[in-house]
């Protein structure tokens, strides 16, 4: 288990670790566990929640039992069962998923959309139906009151087929050359698809005439963002009756409420990356939306970041599990990962547990060291010409700046700043004088206000520890070095006045004592005045001396 913090939100990745090939015996994996420390503390949640290559897209059944996940390769599907913690099934496809759908509660009913324009259609026993549609398919939703799937892709034309009659209906007519994405609302069943102009379509499917237009790439462009392409619909996903958020392939995030055509709110996540996917978290009004990249968690009102996530592989879809903290994705790795952040609500039922266990691990927190990295701000990065690097693995996202390893910190800045050299010669001939100045006889150093008081307490400290009666009796404070009267010494107005009416009334005699005093405290102002002459001497010397030395 590896535990990250941002914004101080603890997020608890439970898939990391290595993984114990199925070939070794119990007796082989006890004595692995025992000799490697990340084969022991590694959790092993689901078992087997891998895929042989890459997982493509995951999702969770309507009852929270079943996960179900596609990859490569070979294209399969795998299902895994919650309450057993184990793998279900598996099926083996003949062509890539695109994406897919579950229309019943559990894993029954299963539609996939292929990259080979084949529907398949599957039940519980297994495969039960293909058929094709025209054009190459991107997305699909299913309108649950008339039964009929709505499938967008490489054509103006979105596809409906309608599932009880079983035939095709007549297309609806788009204006746009391609379509990307769509989503059904669940509320008042309007569709909605995103077009490759980076418009959204709005149609009610009761009439099946289009009701709204959004222009999201004109609305996407503000003044912070640089985008040097058209922004497409990447993303789409409804909230509600009339909260609906879209994304695009520059990497904003905007924010409508249907009763308006100008967007609530844009969200830049600053890398140039397509949004993947967007889901909402209405128990803490959160938004999620993530990239290849990064999963960003932000508030939906101020677009506050809450908190983010940057695994190590690439992303190719997320899936938030409904009414709980866990959080599941599918990257470019074999390995699915598994997230799990208290803050946005309780563990599953299937894996209670966890809460338990990230209280133990909060009660003694570790405190997390970037010794090996470099922060740099993204001036740094244009000083040095790495503004290429953004959104790379080389740099990782904090704050309002980039971590970088110090090494190739270190490296492109000697290659950068070829003057490097004569920058730390000058600094070594800095250090070594300020060594010999150490080593000088270091003189009292007198305020500049109160000269005279002050060298009067030096005195009197003086001789109370030449005194022998020093140790019975309670030194009282120095006021030199006490920090409530520092600014007597250090603020002219409070420059004692000898030739007032008020300090001849309180010193009546000028004792001999205060003549010598005085006399003394010129001579220390001579003997300063010395030692700064003599220092820059010194100074212009070792430089000289040093600058020969280095030369050689």
């Amino acid at each position: 288990m590896q535990v990250s913090s941002l914004n101080e939100v603890k997020i608890y990745s439970l898939s990391c670790g290595k993984s114990l090939p199925e070939w070794l015996s119990d007796r082989k994996k006890r004595a692995l566990q025992k000799k490697d420390v990340d084969v022991r503390r590694r959790i092993e949640l689901i078992q087997d929640f891998e895929m042989p290559t890459v997982c493509t897209t995951i999702k969770v059944s309507k009852d929270g039992q079943y996960i179900l996940a596609t990859g490569t390769y070979k294209p399969r599907v795998r299902c895994y069962d919650t309450y057993q913690l184990s793998l279900k099934f598996e099926r083996c496809l003949d062509s890539e998923v695109v994406t897919f759908e579950i229309l019943s509660d559990d894993y029954s009913k299963i539609v996939f959309l292929h990259n080979d324009r084949y529907i398949e259609f599957h039940s519980q026993s297994g495969f039960y139906y293909k058929t094709r549609i025209p054009k190459f398919g991107r997305d699909f939703s299913y309108h649950y009151p008339s039964c009929d799937l709505y499938f967008v892709g490489a054509s103006s034309e979105v596809y409906r087929l309608n599932l009880e009659q079983g035939r095709y209906l007549n297309p609806l007519q788009t204006d746009a050359a391609e379509n990307n994405v769509c989503d059904i609302n669940s509320v008042h069943g309007l569709f909605a698809t995103g077009t490759i102009e980076g418009r959204v379509e709005c149609w009610d499917p009761r009439t099946r005439n289009r009701v709204g237009l959004l222009d999201c790439a004109l609305n996407s462009v503000t003044a912070d963002s640089e985008i040097n392409s058209l922004p497409t619909i990447s993303a789409l996903k409804f909230n509600g009756a009339l909260t609906m958020a879209v994304g695009t392939t520059t990497g904003q995030v905007l924010l409508y409420d249907l009763r308006s055509d100008k967007p609530l709110l844009v969200k830049d996540h600053q890398y140039g990356l397509p949004i993947k996917s967007v889901h909402f978290q209405d128990s803490l009004d959160l938004i999620l939306s993530a990239d290849s990249r990064i999963v960003k968690m932000w508030n939906k009102n101020s677009g506050k970041i809450f908190t983010s996530l940057e695994p190590e592989h690439d992303l190719n879809d997320v899936c938030l599990y409904p009414n709980s903290g866990m959080l599941l994705t599918a990257n470019e790795t074999p390995k699915m990962g598994i997230y799990y952040i208290p803050v946005l609500g309780p563990a599953p039922r299937w894996c209670s547990f966890l809460d338990n266990l990230t209280e133990e691990l909060e009660e003694n927190p570790e405190s997390t060291v970037y010794d090996d990295y470099k922060f740099v701000t993204k001036k740094d990065l244009e000083n040095l010409g790495l503004t290429h690097l953004i959104g790379s693995p080389f740099l990782r996202a904090y704050m309002h700046g980039f971590f970088m390893d110090i090494r190739l910190y270190h490296k492109v800045k000697l290659m950068v700043n070829p003057f490097a050299y004569e920058e730390y010669r000058k600094d070594k001939i800095r250090q070594k004088i300020e060594e010999t100045r150490a080593q000088r006889v270091q003189l009292k150093k007198l305020p500049k206000v109160n000269k005279e008081l002050a060298l009067k307490l030096i005195e009197e400290e003086e001789e109370k520890q030449k005194s022998t009666w020093k140790k019975k009796v309670k030194s009282l404070p120095n006021i030199l070095t006490d920090d409530r009267f520092k600014v007597m010494f250090e603020n002219p107005d409070f420059q004692v006045d000898e030739e007032s009416e008020e300090f001849r009334l309180l010193n009546p005699l000028v004792s001999k004592i205060s003549e010598k005093r005085k006399k003394k405290l010129r001579l220390l102002e001579q003997q300063e005045l010395r030692e700064k002459v003599m220092y820059s001497l010194s100074v212009r010397i070792c430089y000289c001396f040093f600058n020969v030395m280095f030369s050689l």
